[in-house]
Protein backbone atom coordinates (compact mmCIF):
# COMPACT_ATOMS: atom_id res chain seq x y z
CA UNK A 1 0.00 0.00 0.00
CA UNK A 2 1.05 3.35 -0.82
CA UNK A 3 1.56 6.18 1.89
CA UNK A 4 -1.26 7.90 0.88
CA UNK A 5 -4.00 4.83 -0.04
CA UNK A 6 -5.49 4.98 -3.28
CA UNK A 7 -9.34 4.88 -3.04
CA UNK A 8 -11.19 3.92 -6.17
CA UNK A 9 -15.11 5.15 -6.18
CA UNK A 10 -17.75 3.09 -9.08
CA UNK A 11 -20.45 5.38 -9.66
CA UNK A 12 -20.66 9.27 -11.04
CA UNK A 13 -24.06 10.21 -9.50
CA UNK A 14 -24.73 12.14 -6.47
CA UNK A 15 -23.25 9.53 -4.20
CA UNK A 16 -20.17 8.97 -5.65
CA UNK A 17 -19.01 12.62 -6.63
CA UNK A 18 -20.09 12.89 -2.75
CA UNK A 19 -17.36 10.29 -1.83
CA UNK A 20 -14.92 11.40 -3.75
CA UNK A 21 -15.04 14.83 -2.64
CA UNK A 22 -15.06 14.24 0.76
CA UNK A 23 -11.95 11.44 0.45
CA UNK A 24 -10.18 13.87 -1.60
CA UNK A 25 -10.54 16.42 1.04
CA UNK A 26 -9.33 13.98 3.26
CA UNK A 27 -5.83 13.93 1.85
CA UNK A 28 -6.76 10.62 -0.08
CA UNK A 29 -5.72 9.22 -3.57
CA UNK A 30 -9.13 9.28 -5.23
CA UNK A 31 -10.01 7.93 -8.47
CA UNK A 32 -14.09 7.99 -9.59
CA UNK A 33 -15.25 5.73 -12.57
CA UNK A 34 -18.57 6.61 -14.47
CA UNK A 35 -19.99 4.53 -17.60
CA UNK A 36 -22.04 7.47 -18.98
CA UNK A 37 -21.83 11.30 -17.89
CA UNK A 38 -22.16 12.10 -14.50
CA UNK A 39 -25.61 11.64 -13.62
CA UNK A 40 -25.85 8.80 -15.99
CA UNK A 41 -27.80 6.84 -13.77
CA UNK A 42 -30.89 7.91 -11.10
CA UNK A 43 -29.70 10.90 -10.43
CA UNK A 44 -30.11 12.26 -13.88
CA UNK A 45 -33.64 11.27 -13.53
CA UNK A 46 -35.18 12.52 -10.56
CA UNK A 47 -37.63 15.21 -9.77
CA UNK A 48 -35.61 17.89 -8.45
CA UNK A 49 -37.03 17.72 -5.30
CA UNK A 50 -34.81 18.84 -1.95
CA UNK A 51 -36.39 17.24 0.63
CA UNK A 52 -37.59 18.99 3.66
CA UNK A 53 -38.51 15.01 5.05
CA UNK A 54 -42.06 16.03 5.43
CA UNK A 55 -42.79 13.58 2.77
CA UNK A 56 -40.99 10.43 5.01
CA UNK A 57 -42.77 12.37 8.42
CA UNK A 58 -45.33 9.51 9.20
CA UNK A 59 -44.19 6.10 7.65
CA UNK A 60 -40.25 6.75 7.27
CA UNK A 61 -39.28 8.65 10.65
CA UNK A 62 -35.71 8.42 10.58
CA UNK A 63 -34.86 9.16 6.66
CA UNK A 64 -37.06 12.21 7.81
CA UNK A 65 -34.55 13.09 10.23
CA UNK A 66 -31.90 12.97 8.08
CA UNK A 67 -33.64 15.11 4.97
CA UNK A 68 -34.00 18.03 7.22
CA UNK A 69 -30.43 18.13 8.50
CA UNK A 70 -29.16 17.60 4.88
CA UNK A 71 -31.52 19.72 3.90
CA UNK A 72 -30.02 22.78 5.82
CA UNK A 73 -26.66 22.11 4.60
CA UNK A 74 -27.43 22.13 1.25
CA UNK A 75 -28.86 25.20 1.62
CA UNK A 76 -25.73 26.75 2.70
CA UNK A 77 -22.83 24.96 0.86
CA UNK A 78 -24.86 24.80 -2.40
CA UNK A 79 -26.57 28.23 -2.74
CA UNK A 80 -26.48 28.16 -6.63
CA UNK A 81 -28.05 24.98 -7.19
CA UNK A 82 -30.96 25.60 -4.64
CA UNK A 83 -34.58 27.15 -4.78
CA UNK A 84 -36.14 27.46 -1.91
CA UNK A 85 -39.66 27.57 -3.35
CA UNK A 86 -41.24 25.82 -0.11
CA UNK A 87 -43.55 22.97 0.13
CA UNK A 88 -47.30 22.80 0.67
CA UNK A 89 -49.06 18.96 1.59
CA UNK A 90 -52.22 20.10 0.71
CA UNK A 91 -55.76 18.15 1.61
CA UNK A 92 -58.50 17.99 -0.83
CA UNK A 93 -62.41 16.59 0.80
CA UNK A 94 -61.74 13.27 0.12
CA UNK A 95 -59.05 12.77 1.84
CA UNK A 96 -57.67 11.13 5.04
CA UNK A 97 -58.47 14.11 8.15
CA UNK A 98 -56.63 11.74 10.82
CA UNK A 99 -53.35 11.55 8.39
CA UNK A 100 -53.36 15.36 7.99
CA UNK A 101 -52.70 15.29 11.70
CA UNK A 102 -50.63 12.02 11.59
CA UNK A 103 -48.43 14.13 9.09
CA UNK A 104 -48.30 17.12 11.48
CA UNK A 105 -47.36 15.30 14.14
CA UNK A 106 -44.30 13.13 12.23
CA UNK A 107 -42.61 16.78 11.17
CA UNK A 108 -42.82 18.18 15.04
CA UNK A 109 -41.54 14.70 15.98
CA UNK A 110 -38.90 15.18 13.12
CA UNK A 111 -38.01 18.57 13.57
CA UNK A 112 -39.07 19.86 10.68
CA UNK A 113 -40.88 23.55 10.98
CA UNK A 114 -44.75 22.78 9.88
CA UNK A 115 -47.78 24.94 9.85
CA UNK A 116 -50.83 24.60 8.95
CA UNK A 117 -52.86 26.68 6.48
CA UNK A 118 -56.23 26.87 5.26
CA UNK A 119 -57.32 26.53 1.97
CA UNK A 120 -57.81 30.32 1.31
CA UNK A 121 -54.38 30.58 2.65
CA UNK A 122 -52.89 28.20 0.73
CA UNK A 123 -55.04 29.60 -2.84
CA UNK A 124 -52.99 32.80 -2.08
CA UNK A 125 -49.57 31.48 -2.16
CA UNK A 126 -50.80 29.38 -5.00
CA UNK A 127 -53.17 30.63 -7.02
CA UNK A 128 -53.74 27.99 -8.89
CA UNK A 129 -54.53 25.22 -6.52
CA UNK A 130 -57.94 23.48 -7.03
CA UNK A 131 -60.82 25.87 -5.58
CA UNK A 132 -61.93 22.19 -3.23
CA UNK A 133 -58.23 21.87 -1.29
CA UNK A 134 -59.51 21.73 2.48
CA UNK A 135 -56.43 23.29 4.00
CA UNK A 136 -52.35 22.31 3.37
CA UNK A 137 -48.89 22.27 6.06
CA UNK A 138 -45.90 24.00 5.11
CA UNK A 139 -42.90 22.67 4.89
CA UNK A 140 -39.38 23.88 4.05
CA UNK A 141 -38.93 21.65 0.79
CA UNK A 142 -36.72 23.16 -2.07
CA UNK A 143 -35.75 22.90 -5.78
CA UNK A 144 -32.29 21.23 -6.60
CA UNK A 145 -30.83 21.26 -9.64
CA UNK A 146 -28.86 17.54 -9.51
CA UNK A 147 -27.03 18.12 -12.85
CA UNK A 148 -25.16 21.35 -11.19
CA UNK A 149 -24.87 19.91 -7.94
CA UNK A 150 -22.84 16.61 -9.41
CA UNK A 151 -20.70 18.96 -11.62
CA UNK A 152 -20.09 20.96 -8.66
CA UNK A 153 -18.96 18.22 -6.27
CA UNK A 154 -16.95 16.13 -9.24
CA UNK A 155 -15.24 19.74 -9.74
CA UNK A 156 -14.02 20.21 -6.07
CA UNK A 157 -12.72 16.59 -6.08
CA UNK A 158 -10.88 17.49 -9.03
CA UNK A 159 -9.35 20.59 -6.81
CA UNK A 160 -8.60 18.33 -4.46
CA UNK A 161 -6.64 16.05 -6.44
CA UNK A 162 -9.25 13.40 -7.39
CA UNK A 163 -9.44 11.48 -11.42
CA UNK A 164 -12.33 11.83 -12.76
CA UNK A 165 -12.99 9.36 -15.66
CA UNK A 166 -16.44 9.78 -17.50
CA UNK A 167 -17.04 7.24 -20.10
CA UNK A 168 -15.55 4.26 -18.16
CA UNK A 169 -17.17 1.47 -17.54
CA UNK A 170 -15.89 -1.13 -14.98
CA UNK A 171 -15.89 -4.37 -16.77
CA UNK A 172 -14.51 -6.58 -13.70
CA UNK A 173 -13.25 -6.86 -10.31
CA UNK A 174 -9.79 -7.69 -9.76
CA UNK A 175 -10.02 -10.09 -6.91
CA UNK A 176 -6.49 -11.48 -5.57
CA UNK A 177 -6.27 -14.00 -2.59
CA UNK A 178 -9.36 -13.23 -1.75
CA UNK A 179 -9.30 -9.61 -1.58
CA UNK A 180 -10.88 -6.96 -3.93
CA UNK A 181 -7.45 -5.29 -5.03
CA UNK A 182 -8.74 -3.47 -8.09
CA UNK A 183 -10.85 -3.12 -11.45
CA UNK A 184 -10.46 -3.65 -14.98
CA UNK A 185 -12.06 -1.08 -16.98
CA UNK A 186 -13.14 0.17 -20.54
CA UNK A 187 -12.70 3.52 -21.79
CA UNK A 188 -14.50 4.78 -24.54
CA UNK A 189 -12.89 8.11 -25.15
CA UNK A 190 -14.50 8.48 -28.85
CA UNK A 191 -14.26 10.74 -31.37
CA UNK A 192 -12.94 14.21 -29.17
CA UNK A 193 -14.25 12.84 -25.65
CA UNK A 194 -11.49 13.92 -23.41
CA UNK A 195 -10.32 10.76 -20.74
CA UNK A 196 -7.60 12.00 -18.28
CA UNK A 197 -5.89 8.74 -18.09
CA UNK A 198 -5.64 6.86 -21.14
CA UNK A 199 -6.35 7.20 -24.43
CA UNK A 200 -9.37 4.42 -24.53
CA UNK A 201 -9.47 0.87 -24.81
CA UNK A 202 -9.48 -0.93 -21.39
CA UNK A 203 -7.27 -0.22 -18.11
CA UNK A 204 -6.38 -2.04 -14.93
CA UNK A 205 -6.08 0.17 -12.03
CA UNK A 206 -4.78 -0.84 -9.18
CA UNK A 207 -6.63 0.46 -5.95
CA UNK A 208 -6.12 -0.11 -1.97
CA UNK A 209 -9.81 0.20 -1.45
CA UNK A 210 -12.69 -0.01 -3.81
CA UNK A 211 -16.13 1.89 -2.73
CA UNK A 212 -19.75 0.47 -5.15
CA UNK A 213 -21.73 3.25 -5.21
CA UNK A 214 -23.61 2.54 -8.70
CA UNK A 215 -27.27 2.85 -7.07
CA UNK A 216 -29.36 0.52 -8.80
CA UNK A 217 -26.36 -1.16 -10.60
CA UNK A 218 -24.94 -1.89 -7.42
CA UNK A 219 -25.95 -5.68 -7.57
CA UNK A 220 -23.95 -6.05 -11.44
CA UNK A 221 -20.77 -4.76 -9.18
CA UNK A 222 -21.22 -7.04 -6.61
CA UNK A 223 -21.66 -10.08 -9.18
CA UNK A 224 -18.70 -9.13 -10.77
CA UNK A 225 -16.65 -10.36 -7.05
CA UNK A 226 -18.88 -13.15 -6.15
CA UNK A 227 -21.05 -11.38 -3.06
CA UNK A 228 -24.87 -10.87 -3.60
CA UNK A 229 -25.99 -7.23 -3.05
CA UNK A 230 -30.02 -7.54 -3.43
CA UNK A 231 -31.04 -3.94 -4.34
CA UNK A 232 -34.46 -3.52 -5.73
CA UNK A 233 -35.28 -1.03 -8.75
CA UNK A 234 -37.89 0.83 -8.54
CA UNK A 235 -39.46 2.90 -11.48
CA UNK A 236 -40.63 5.76 -11.12
CA UNK A 237 -41.89 8.39 -14.08
CA UNK A 238 -41.49 11.97 -14.58
CA UNK A 239 -43.53 14.84 -16.73
CA UNK A 240 -42.05 17.91 -17.62
CA UNK A 241 -44.59 21.13 -18.01
CA UNK A 242 -43.33 24.14 -20.40
CA UNK A 243 -43.96 26.53 -18.02
CA UNK A 244 -44.15 26.65 -13.56
CA UNK A 245 -47.87 26.24 -12.54
CA UNK A 246 -46.85 26.58 -9.25
CA UNK A 247 -43.74 27.82 -7.63
CA UNK A 248 -44.17 25.99 -4.90
CA UNK A 249 -43.71 22.54 -4.21
CA UNK A 250 -47.45 20.66 -4.33
CA UNK A 251 -47.32 17.56 -2.51
CA UNK A 252 -50.86 15.26 -2.32
CA UNK A 253 -51.39 14.80 1.71
CA UNK A 254 -52.56 10.97 1.58
CA UNK A 255 -49.73 8.15 2.13
CA UNK A 256 -47.80 7.62 -0.12
CA UNK A 257 -49.02 7.09 -3.74
CA UNK A 258 -48.57 7.30 -7.43
CA UNK A 259 -48.69 11.06 -8.96
CA UNK A 260 -48.63 13.16 -5.72
CA UNK A 261 -46.31 15.63 -6.10
CA UNK A 262 -45.13 18.89 -8.44
CA UNK A 263 -41.89 20.73 -8.24
CA UNK A 264 -41.37 24.03 -10.17
CA UNK A 265 -37.89 23.88 -11.22
CA UNK A 266 -35.97 26.63 -13.48
CA UNK A 267 -38.78 27.25 -15.91
CA UNK A 268 -40.68 24.65 -15.78
CA UNK A 269 -42.82 21.90 -13.57
CA UNK A 270 -41.78 18.27 -13.14
CA UNK A 271 -44.89 16.15 -12.01
CA UNK A 272 -44.14 13.03 -10.00
CA UNK A 273 -44.63 10.34 -9.59
CA UNK A 274 -44.79 6.46 -10.12
CA UNK A 275 -43.46 3.28 -7.55
CA UNK A 276 -42.82 -0.22 -9.61
CA UNK A 277 -40.58 -2.89 -9.10
CA UNK A 278 -38.71 -3.85 -11.90
CA UNK A 279 -36.08 -6.83 -12.73
CA UNK A 280 -33.88 -4.54 -14.55
CA UNK A 281 -32.12 -0.68 -14.23
CA UNK A 282 -31.66 -0.22 -17.91
CA UNK A 283 -34.40 -2.62 -19.55
CA UNK A 284 -37.72 -1.80 -18.63
CA UNK A 285 -41.32 -0.72 -20.14
CA UNK A 286 -42.26 2.98 -20.41
CA UNK A 287 -45.74 3.15 -20.49
CA UNK A 288 -48.21 5.55 -22.23
CA UNK A 289 -50.74 5.47 -19.84
CA UNK A 290 -48.23 6.56 -16.74
CA UNK A 291 -47.92 9.69 -17.94
CA UNK A 292 -51.65 10.23 -19.03
CA UNK A 293 -51.98 8.91 -15.48
CA UNK A 294 -49.87 11.45 -13.96
CA UNK A 295 -51.39 14.46 -15.66
CA UNK A 296 -55.43 13.45 -14.88
CA UNK A 297 -54.55 12.69 -10.96
CA UNK A 298 -52.53 15.98 -10.46
CA UNK A 299 -55.03 17.96 -12.26
CA UNK A 300 -57.10 17.69 -8.93
CA UNK A 301 -54.74 19.32 -7.29
CA UNK A 302 -53.60 22.11 -9.94
CA UNK A 303 -56.59 21.72 -12.64
CA UNK A 304 -54.90 24.03 -15.39
CA UNK A 305 -52.67 21.05 -15.91
CA UNK A 306 -55.03 19.44 -17.84
CA UNK A 307 -54.78 22.06 -20.69
CA UNK A 308 -51.15 22.96 -20.46
CA UNK A 309 -48.23 21.63 -22.65
CA UNK A 310 -46.15 18.54 -21.61
CA UNK A 311 -43.13 18.58 -23.34
CA UNK A 312 -41.03 15.44 -22.09
CA UNK A 313 -41.37 12.74 -19.99
CA UNK A 314 -38.46 10.35 -18.42
CA UNK A 315 -37.94 7.47 -16.57
CA UNK A 316 -35.70 6.34 -13.59
CA UNK A 317 -35.53 3.57 -11.12
CA UNK A 318 -34.33 4.54 -7.20
CA UNK A 319 -31.84 2.38 -5.81
CA UNK A 320 -33.84 0.69 -2.80
CA UNK A 321 -32.36 -1.86 -0.90
CA UNK A 322 -34.15 -3.71 2.01
CA UNK A 323 -32.39 -5.85 4.65
CA UNK A 324 -32.77 -9.59 3.97
CA UNK A 325 -34.41 -10.33 7.07
CA UNK A 326 -37.04 -7.63 6.67
CA UNK A 327 -38.61 -8.75 3.00
CA UNK A 328 -41.51 -5.92 2.27
CA UNK A 329 -43.54 -7.07 -1.11
CA UNK A 330 -44.20 -4.05 -1.90
CA UNK A 331 -41.53 -1.82 -2.87
CA UNK A 332 -43.47 1.55 -1.31
CA UNK A 333 -42.90 0.08 2.25
CA UNK A 334 -39.17 -0.20 1.73
CA UNK A 335 -37.36 2.70 3.74
CA UNK A 336 -35.57 5.14 1.87
CA UNK A 337 -32.64 4.97 4.22
CA UNK A 338 -29.31 4.29 3.14
CA UNK A 339 -26.86 1.14 3.98
CA UNK A 340 -23.65 0.42 4.67
CA UNK A 341 -22.38 -2.85 3.11
CA UNK A 342 -18.98 -3.68 4.48
CA UNK A 343 -17.89 -7.08 2.32
CA UNK A 344 -15.26 -8.31 4.70
CA UNK A 345 -17.39 -8.14 7.53
CA UNK A 346 -20.98 -9.39 5.54
CA UNK A 347 -18.95 -11.58 3.53
CA UNK A 348 -15.66 -12.23 3.98
CA UNK A 349 -14.18 -10.24 1.14
CA UNK A 350 -11.82 -7.52 2.51
CA UNK A 351 -11.27 -4.84 0.10
CA UNK A 352 -14.75 -3.28 -1.33
CA UNK A 353 -17.23 -1.88 0.97
CA UNK A 354 -20.88 -0.81 -1.31
CA UNK A 355 -23.09 1.93 0.16
CA UNK A 356 -27.05 1.51 -1.59
CA UNK A 357 -30.30 3.01 -0.67
CA UNK A 358 -30.56 6.57 0.72
CA UNK A 359 -31.78 9.92 -1.95
CA UNK A 360 -30.71 12.70 -3.57
CA UNK A 361 -30.91 14.75 -0.56
CA UNK A 362 -28.57 13.10 1.95
CA UNK A 363 -25.95 12.15 -0.69
CA UNK A 364 -23.14 13.89 1.33
CA UNK A 365 -24.40 12.29 4.82
CA UNK A 366 -24.06 9.27 2.69
CA UNK A 367 -20.54 10.49 1.56
CA UNK A 368 -19.30 11.33 4.79
CA UNK A 369 -20.17 7.62 6.37
CA UNK A 370 -18.45 5.72 3.59
CA UNK A 371 -15.22 8.37 4.04
CA UNK A 372 -15.60 7.75 8.00
CA UNK A 373 -15.49 4.23 7.34
CA UNK A 374 -12.74 3.97 4.34
CA UNK A 375 -10.74 6.04 7.52
CA UNK A 376 -11.16 3.48 9.48
CA UNK A 377 -9.69 0.32 6.92
CA UNK A 378 -6.43 2.49 6.99
CA UNK A 379 -6.16 3.72 10.59
CA UNK A 380 -6.63 7.39 9.78
CA UNK A 381 -8.26 10.36 11.92
CA UNK A 382 -8.85 13.31 9.18
CA UNK A 383 -12.39 14.89 9.89
CA UNK A 384 -14.92 15.67 7.30
CA UNK A 385 -15.12 19.14 6.34
CA UNK A 386 -18.00 19.03 2.82
CA UNK A 387 -20.63 20.27 5.45
CA UNK A 388 -18.28 23.41 5.95
CA UNK A 389 -16.81 24.18 3.16
CA UNK A 390 -19.02 25.86 0.20
CA UNK A 391 -19.01 23.97 -3.30
CA UNK A 392 -17.28 25.51 -6.33
CA UNK A 393 -19.85 28.48 -7.53
CA UNK A 394 -21.80 29.03 -3.76
CA UNK A 395 -18.89 31.40 -2.44
CA UNK A 396 -20.06 34.94 -2.01
CA UNK A 397 -22.53 34.17 -4.45
CA UNK A 398 -25.72 36.27 -4.99
CA UNK A 399 -28.78 35.81 -7.61
CA UNK A 400 -29.74 39.65 -7.88
CA UNK A 401 -26.74 41.11 -9.28
CA UNK A 402 -27.22 43.15 -12.45
CA UNK A 403 -25.45 42.12 -15.51
CA UNK A 404 -26.55 44.12 -17.55
CA UNK A 405 -24.00 47.47 -17.73
CA UNK A 406 -20.62 44.55 -16.77
CA UNK A 407 -21.68 42.21 -19.32
CA UNK A 408 -23.64 43.52 -22.16
CA UNK A 409 -26.28 41.15 -21.41
CA UNK A 410 -29.70 41.61 -21.17
CA UNK A 411 -30.51 41.45 -17.31
CA UNK A 412 -32.96 38.19 -17.00
CA UNK A 413 -30.14 36.69 -19.20
CA UNK A 414 -27.50 37.58 -16.87
CA UNK A 415 -29.87 36.82 -13.93
CA UNK A 416 -30.09 33.06 -14.96
CA UNK A 417 -26.28 32.99 -16.24
CA UNK A 418 -25.36 33.88 -12.42
CA UNK A 419 -27.82 31.45 -10.73
CA UNK A 420 -26.26 28.87 -13.00
CA UNK A 421 -22.51 29.58 -12.50
CA UNK A 422 -22.85 31.62 -9.03
CA UNK A 423 -19.54 32.83 -8.09
CA UNK A 424 -17.80 31.44 -10.91
CA UNK A 425 -19.87 33.96 -13.13
CA UNK A 426 -17.05 36.87 -12.88
CA UNK A 427 -14.12 34.14 -14.11
CA UNK A 428 -16.56 32.47 -16.78
CA UNK A 429 -18.56 36.06 -18.69
CA UNK A 430 -16.31 38.54 -18.81
CA UNK A 431 -14.90 37.57 -22.17
CA UNK A 432 -13.40 39.81 -24.75
CA UNK A 433 -15.05 38.37 -27.66
CA UNK A 434 -19.12 38.29 -28.42
CA UNK A 435 -21.48 36.97 -25.86
CA UNK A 436 -24.35 36.21 -28.01
CA UNK A 437 -27.30 33.84 -26.54
CA UNK A 438 -26.96 30.31 -27.80
CA UNK A 439 -29.83 28.80 -26.11
CA UNK A 440 -33.23 31.18 -25.73
CA UNK A 441 -35.65 29.25 -23.81
CA UNK A 442 -32.55 28.58 -20.48
CA UNK A 443 -30.40 31.88 -21.15
CA UNK A 444 -27.38 29.91 -21.95
CA UNK A 445 -23.90 32.28 -23.60
CA UNK A 446 -21.50 31.16 -25.77
CA UNK A 447 -19.64 31.89 -22.97
CA UNK A 448 -21.13 29.02 -20.39
CA UNK A 449 -21.15 26.67 -23.64
CA UNK A 450 -17.33 27.47 -23.99
CA UNK A 451 -16.72 27.05 -20.50
CA UNK A 452 -18.66 23.30 -20.40
CA UNK A 453 -16.70 22.55 -23.02
CA UNK A 454 -13.31 23.11 -21.52
CA UNK A 455 -14.50 20.95 -19.05
CA UNK A 456 -16.44 18.28 -20.97
CA UNK A 457 -14.85 17.77 -24.69
CA UNK A 458 -16.83 17.24 -27.62
CA UNK A 459 -20.04 15.58 -25.50
CA UNK A 460 -22.77 18.38 -25.97
CA UNK A 461 -25.01 16.09 -23.60
CA UNK A 462 -22.13 16.86 -20.79
CA UNK A 463 -22.50 20.52 -22.38
CA UNK A 464 -26.35 19.89 -21.27
CA UNK A 465 -26.08 18.76 -18.07
CA UNK A 466 -23.31 21.81 -17.09
CA UNK A 467 -25.51 24.68 -18.83
CA UNK A 468 -29.47 23.83 -19.13
CA UNK A 469 -28.73 24.59 -22.93
CA UNK A 470 -31.74 22.65 -24.87
CA UNK A 471 -33.28 22.11 -21.98
CA UNK A 472 -36.15 24.30 -22.64
CA UNK A 473 -39.64 24.62 -24.43
CA UNK A 474 -38.17 23.63 -28.05
CA UNK A 475 -35.75 20.54 -26.50
CA UNK A 476 -32.95 21.49 -28.49
CA UNK A 477 -35.07 22.48 -31.67
CA UNK A 478 -33.47 25.83 -32.30
CA UNK A 479 -30.02 25.49 -30.17
CA UNK A 480 -29.10 21.79 -30.99
CA UNK A 481 -27.12 23.05 -34.17
CA UNK A 482 -25.88 26.28 -32.37
CA UNK A 483 -24.21 23.95 -29.81
CA UNK A 484 -22.51 22.51 -32.78
CA UNK A 485 -20.99 24.77 -33.96
CA UNK A 486 -19.22 25.50 -30.86
CA UNK A 487 -17.38 22.63 -31.39
CA UNK A 488 -15.87 24.36 -34.52
CA UNK A 489 -12.20 24.96 -34.40
CA UNK A 490 -11.31 22.60 -31.91
CA UNK A 491 -13.07 19.81 -33.54
CA UNK A 492 -13.15 18.35 -36.90
CA UNK A 493 -16.51 18.55 -38.36
CA UNK A 494 -17.36 14.49 -37.97
CA UNK A 495 -16.99 14.62 -34.76
CA UNK A 496 -19.20 17.85 -34.19
CA UNK A 497 -21.88 16.15 -36.30
CA UNK A 498 -21.60 12.89 -34.06
CA UNK A 499 -22.17 15.30 -31.06
CA UNK A 500 -24.89 17.13 -32.70
CA UNK A 501 -26.87 13.70 -33.31
CA UNK A 502 -25.99 12.18 -30.34
CA UNK A 503 -27.67 15.63 -28.59
CA UNK A 504 -31.26 15.60 -30.54
CA UNK A 505 -31.11 11.43 -30.45
CA UNK A 506 -31.47 12.06 -26.43
CA UNK A 507 -33.39 15.11 -26.70
CA UNK A 508 -36.28 12.63 -28.71
CA UNK A 509 -36.32 10.15 -25.94
CA UNK A 510 -38.32 12.14 -23.69
CA UNK A 511 -40.33 13.72 -26.06
CA UNK A 512 -41.94 10.52 -27.59
CA UNK A 513 -44.56 9.84 -24.63
CA UNK A 514 -45.67 13.89 -24.77
CA UNK A 515 -46.70 13.91 -28.59
CA UNK A 516 -49.98 15.68 -28.18
CA UNK A 517 -51.49 19.36 -28.73
CA UNK A 518 -49.00 21.87 -28.98
CA UNK A 519 -45.91 19.63 -28.08
CA UNK A 520 -46.75 17.63 -31.34
CA UNK A 521 -46.51 21.06 -33.64
CA UNK A 522 -43.16 21.28 -31.94
CA UNK A 523 -42.08 17.89 -32.70
CA UNK A 524 -43.00 18.48 -36.57
CA UNK A 525 -41.03 21.69 -36.64
CA UNK A 526 -38.14 20.35 -34.98
CA UNK A 527 -38.10 18.03 -37.49
CA UNK A 528 -38.33 20.62 -40.52
CA UNK A 529 -35.15 22.32 -38.95
CA UNK A 530 -33.13 19.41 -38.42
CA UNK A 531 -34.00 16.53 -40.88
CA UNK A 532 -35.67 18.82 -43.41
CA UNK A 533 -34.18 22.49 -43.89
CA UNK A 534 -30.44 20.90 -42.34
CA UNK A 535 -30.84 17.75 -44.43
CA UNK A 536 -29.67 15.82 -41.30
CA UNK A 537 -30.95 12.76 -42.19
CA UNK A 538 -29.65 12.62 -45.77
CA UNK A 539 -33.23 12.41 -47.15
CA UNK A 540 -32.99 12.41 -51.62
CA UNK A 541 -35.93 14.81 -50.76
CA UNK A 542 -38.12 12.52 -53.30
CA UNK A 543 -41.40 14.27 -51.34
CA UNK A 544 -42.81 10.93 -50.40
CA UNK A 545 -40.64 10.04 -47.00
CA UNK A 546 -42.79 12.04 -44.50
CA UNK A 547 -46.11 12.69 -44.45
CA UNK A 548 -46.50 16.19 -43.09
CA UNK A 549 -50.62 16.28 -43.18
CA UNK A 550 -50.57 13.72 -40.61
CA UNK A 551 -48.60 16.67 -37.99
CA UNK A 552 -51.11 19.21 -39.80
CA UNK A 553 -54.03 17.42 -38.47
CA UNK A 554 -52.29 16.46 -35.32
CA UNK A 555 -54.30 15.23 -31.80
CA UNK A 556 -55.57 15.87 -28.90
CA UNK A 557 -55.41 12.70 -27.90
CA UNK A 558 -52.92 11.37 -25.89
CA UNK A 559 -52.58 7.68 -26.01
CA UNK A 560 -51.87 7.97 -29.97
CA UNK A 561 -48.90 9.33 -30.04
CA UNK A 562 -47.58 11.29 -33.43
CA UNK A 563 -51.19 10.82 -35.14
CA UNK A 564 -50.25 7.50 -36.89
CA UNK A 565 -46.84 9.42 -38.50
CA UNK A 566 -43.86 7.26 -38.45
CA UNK A 567 -40.83 8.84 -36.86
CA UNK A 568 -37.79 6.40 -35.66
CA UNK A 569 -36.58 6.05 -32.60
CA UNK A 570 -33.86 4.63 -30.67
CA UNK A 571 -34.85 2.51 -27.66
CA UNK A 572 -33.53 3.71 -24.06
CA UNK A 573 -34.74 5.58 -21.50
CA UNK A 574 -34.48 9.60 -21.36
CA UNK A 575 -31.63 10.54 -19.49
CA UNK A 576 -32.99 13.64 -16.79
CA UNK A 577 -35.27 16.49 -17.64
Amino acid sequence: MAATPHVLVIGGGSTGVGIARDLAMREFDVTLLEQGNLTHGTTGRMHGLLHSGGRYAVADQASATECIEENRVLRDIASHCVEMTGGLFVKRPEDDESYFQDKLSGCEECGIPAEVVSGREARQMEPHLATDIDKAITVPDGAVDPFRLVVANAASAQEHGARVETHSKVRDLLVEDGEVVGVEVEHDSGPGLRVHGVEGGREEIRADYVVNATGAWAGRIGDMAGVDIEVRPSKGVMTIMNVRQVDTVINRCRPKGDADIIVPHETTAILGTTDEEVADPEDYPEEQWEVDMMIDTLKELVPMLEEARTIRSFWGVRPLYEPPDVGSEDPTDITRDFFLLDHEERDGLPGMTSIVGGKFTTYRMMGEQIADHVCNQFGIDRACRTADVPLPGSEDFSVLRDYMDEFGLRSPIGRRSVERLGSRADEVLQTAGPNPTVCECEGVTRAEVQDAIAQSGSDLNAVRIRTRASMGNCQGGFCSHRLASELHGEYEEPIARRAWDELLQERWKGQRHALWGQQLSQAALNYALHATTQNRDHDPADGESLDFSAFDSGTDDRTTGAAGTDVAADGGHADGY
